[in-house]
């Protein structure tokens, strides 16, 4: 959706909103295709460099998968070849009915929606990723944009950039402050902080806990997204 002026005069027209462990329970479908992935490299499930890299991605949980790959493999090339094996695992464990909604998430972006807000569905994943869970969850016409890090230039969380891909080809609002951000993971929130959105919201149904939130600038926590239309409610009356 596109519009030259603000589509609303809600002071948060415009909420931007995580994909796995936010809005999406996988069920540790990550480290499964993470382990999947570095198998094809030769890297053993149980092997201390397999221990390693694995508490390197439970780290960066909601960082872009081809930047957390760049970090643990030498090249750029093996890098590349291990991002291609997750996606390809991630897709064949979501084909297989690993994906579901998280409790009051869908019922959370309708109410949103019905209130005249802008809601954007962002992930770390690459876009057939993406895709493959939109439709597991017949989310596909749920929400006017989905973004992943290739839609705002290739980089992905900690960076704002998709926050700010969302303000810019929404056009919801006017105001980088009138944005809302949710997510379930450190990345999520430094996202939000930089992007200077308003509200950086924590939900603690995903990878990190309340203390990791608060530390990288969750100006709120919660229980689940399911909380945050109220919390958006109350901060605007």
């Amino acid at each position: 959706m596109t519009s030259a002026t603000p589509t609303t005069d809600r002071p948060f027209g415009l909420v931007v909103l995580d994909m796995a462990g936010t809005t999406v329970a996988d069920g540790g479908l990550v480290e499964q295709a993470f382990s999947a992935a570095a198998r094809r490299l030769g890297v053993q499930p149980g092997s201390e460099e397999h221990a390693r890299q694995l508490a390197y991605v439970r780290a960066t949980m909601g960082e872009s998968k081809i930047s957390v790959f760049r970090h643990l493999f030498a090249t750029e090339d093996q890098a590349r070849y291990a991002n291609t094996a997750f996606e390809e695992a991630y897709g064949e464990l979501v084909d297989g009915g690993s994906v579901a909604p998280l409790p009051g998430a869908r019922e959370a972006v309708e109410r949103l929606t019905a209130e005249g807000r802008t809601v954007v569905l962002t992930t770390g994943f690459a876009r057939v990723t993406q895709d493959a869970i939109l439709a597991a969850l017949g989310w596909q016409d749920l929400v006017p944009l989905t973004l992943c890090p290739a839609d705002a230039g290739g980089r992905g969380r900690p960076h704002p950039d998709m926050v700010l891909a969302a303000f810019l080809r929404t056009a919801a609002v006017d105001d980088v402050r009138r944005i809302a951000v949710a997510g379930d993971t450190s990345y999520d929130m430094l996202s939000g902080v930089r992007s200077g959105a308003g509200i950086v919201a924590g939900v603690l149904t995903g990878a990190h806990d309340r203390e990791r939130l608060t530390r990288h600038g969750a100006t709120h926590v919660l229980g689940s997204v399911a909380e945050l239309p109220d919390l958006i409610a109350r901060a605007e009356a």
